[in-house]
């Protein structure tokens, strides 16, 4: 607006930034706060909080997923714990709820868990005895897949990958008590040197654990007379028979070799690092070989798979079976990195090469051997087919010390 009758009269423009005389008097600026910057200031405060609301949604999601993930540790635990028992702790918890069962409980465990002179355990004692007992298998085998799997996540963190923490698979079945664990990881983030220090520092991590645990096991395990008991025996890859044989020499005829907890967790270590170098798809030894030789390791994906399938045919050994339909299903083929053009230098092709290299040392074709069941078994009068274990009288030789207590190795 304007008014000739006033000395000064302002008229402002549309935009409110100046401020102009209508009658030619002298100028006066004035600076009022534009309409965009009122925008702006809005628009800050609804990325603010669109970011807070994004940054306590990730936190709420990383929190279940924690808690998630230590579900499944203390469920694989527990099931390691019971496999590694023989499942006594729940054999003998009856004996805390009934007299009958109590003196039954202790009555069996006297013949085939024998104490020392004048010691008279409870069932207490013989619960909690167990349950140490699988604990030699349960506690050395969690830290083999724990480093194994935070080998990867630490990477992972340190390359700004998006990793979930690890998770434990529970399997309460013999004669591993878990399938392992696994972090599920950002596709398409890593490049070809990130994706390669993430995928061989797992297998590496788990076996700079693996070798001890395995040598102190074996060097406290060793050979008893073989039994007639149905059951099953570990196959013996190169750097198991190489240890046993360095400690304790060749198998007598007639013997066996007794594996103990911690004997048999450095043997799951040995199993399930080899079986994880396999350079096929989404496993260790698939990321490995990608990161190495690029797209050629489909074709030695494929060519692993069907001359396993060949070979499984032909030997009549299907030990693998289930593992080569999930590695078919889930895909051989492995999906390209966030830029494979990125050089990895000669000292990490030595490390991946030696890395895979574990392989032929490490995997057995027989993980698990069932032996045939003898015919004396039948005929034999102390045998308990309830418990598959023969009530045999018991050789101070084939006797094993454990935490103060006596066990019978079976």
């Amino acid at each position: 607006m304007s008014d000739s009758s006033q000395d000064s009269t302002t008229e402002y423009s549309n935009d409110s930034r100046d401020v102009v005389p209508s009658n030619g008097a002298e100028v006066t600026r004035v600076v009022a706060a534009p309409l965009h910057r009122e925008q702006e200031a809005i628009q800050r405060l609804d990325d603010q909080l669109a970011a807070r609301l994004a940054w306590e949604l990730w936190h709420r999601r990383k929190r279940r997923r924690l808690r998630v993930s230590a579900i499944l540790f203390v469920l694989t635990f527990l099931s390691t714990t019971l496999v590694g028992a023989d499942y006594w702790p729940l054999d003998i918890l009856p004996g805390f709820f009934s007299d009958e069962a109590r003196v039954q409980i202790l009555t069996h465990l006297t013949r085939i868990w024998p104490t020392e002179p004048g010691q008279t355990l409870t069932i207490s004692d013989r619960f909690w005895g167990s349950v140490r007992l699988g604990c030699t298998y349960s506690c050395p085998l969690m830290l083999i897949l724990l480093c194994h799997e935070m080998g990867h996540y630490l990477q992972a963190v340190r390359y700004r990958v998006p990793a979930s923490f690890p998770y434990f698979i529970p399997l309460p079945l013999p004669p591993l008590g878990t399938m392992g664990a696994v972090i599920l990881q950002g596709r398409g983030v890593a490049n070809r040197r990130m994706m390669f220090d993430i995928a061989v520092t797992g297998p590496i991590a788990g076996l700079v654990v693996t070798i001890p645990i395995l040598l102190f096991g074996v060097s406290n395990s060793g050979y008893v007379p073989a039994s007639p008991q149905a059951g099953f025996e570990f196959g013996q890859p190169l750097i198991v028979r190489w240890i046993i044989e360095a400690i304790h020499g060749p198998a007598a005829p007639g013997m066996v070799f007794y594996w103990n907890g911690y004997a048999t967790a450095g043997w799951v270590g040995v199993f399930i690092t080899a079986m994880n170098l396999l350079p096929i798809g989404q496993l260790d030894g698939g990321h490995i070989m990608y990161t190495l030789i690029g797209r050629r390791a489909h074709w030695i994906a494929w060519g692993l798979i069907l001359t396993a399938v060949a070979a499984m045919i032909q030997m009549e050994m299907y030990s693998y079976v289930l593992l080569l339909i999930l590695l078919t299903l889930t895909g051989p083929r492995h999906p390209p990195t966030a830029d494979d053009s990125v050089p990895l230098g000669r000292n990490r092709y030595i490390v991946g090469w030696a890395t895979l290299a574990f392989l032929i040392v490490g995997f057995t074709f027989q993980p698990i051997v069932i032996p045939e069941q003898r015919q004396e078994r039948q005929e034999n009068p102390a045998f308990d087919p309830e418990r598959q274990i023969e009530l045999r009288e018991v050789d101070p030789a084939d006797l094993v010390r454990f935490d103060h207590t006596v066990y019978a190795a079976s």
